[in-house]
């Protein structure tokens, strides 16, 4: 559980359900965009600032969010919201043999969570943000991990994350630190989504990007 420290704030709960309200019947919040400073600050940890029927709304808007953009990931900063949690799921599409190493990550609510990375192998890919639309960029990420999380309920969980799950969990809790994926990208592989898909999407390995556009993986 939270903790005996929770405490309701009672001005949060009314923030968070007049943004639940607002988002109506469709359940879909806005998600703000680079430049909005909630993204650049660290967020408050968790500790039961919201009532649990607030919070299972929450979850359940921002869940709903995350698939319609679409995206594998969303963060509360994300949403205006500057508490330490985020939503994560994902799917095994096309190909198995897809170098990035795509598995099934089940729907999970991440709640304070951190990651340590295991050995020094690392895997660089075009990724991108919802909250930066429209363009990708490669971004090296630890291949292997160790992730921490609490779930909705204050349970905590710890799982061995490897490949394209262990870069999600990363992306999403780097965004509670106040860290977007471009801060340590490849700058010079930025690309809008329509060239991403004319030039680039056919080989997953950003090896012919990496010679054309000129940076090193």
């Amino acid at each position: 559980m939270f903790g005996k420290n929770s405490t309701v704030d009672a001005e949060l709960n009314a923030d968070v359900e007049q943004a639940l309200a607002d988002a109506g019947a469709d359940k879909l919040l806005p998600i703000v965009q680079l430049g909005e400073p909630v993204l650049r600050q660290p967020t408050e940890p968790y500790r039961g600032q919201l009532k649990r029927k607030t919070l299972d709304k929450l979850i359940d808007a921002m869940h709903v969010t995350m698939l319609e953009a679409p995206g594998v990931g969303l963060a509360a900063p994300q949403i205006g919201l500057g508490l330490a949690l985020a939503v994560v799921e994902d799917h095994v599409r096309d190909s198995e043999e897809d170098p990035r190493e795509i598995a099934e990550l089940p729907f999970h609510v991440i709640i304070n969570p951190c990651y340590e990375a295991i050995g020094e192998a690392s895997a660089s890919f075009y990724e991108g943000c919802l909250s930066f639309e429209g363009y990708q960029a490669v971004r090296k990420r630890w291949l292997d991990i160790v992730a921490t999380w609490e779930d909705e309920s204050g349970v905590e969980h710890k799982e061995r994350l490897h490949g394209w799950p262990a870069r999600i969990f990363q992306h999403e809790t780097d965004h509670l630190d106040g860290e977007i994926y471009i801060d340590q990208a490849q700058i010079r592989s930025l690309s809008s989504d329509d060239n991403l898909s004319e030039y680039w999407s056919y080989n997953p390995v950003p090896l012919d990007a990496a010679q054309e556009l000129g940076f090193q993986l």
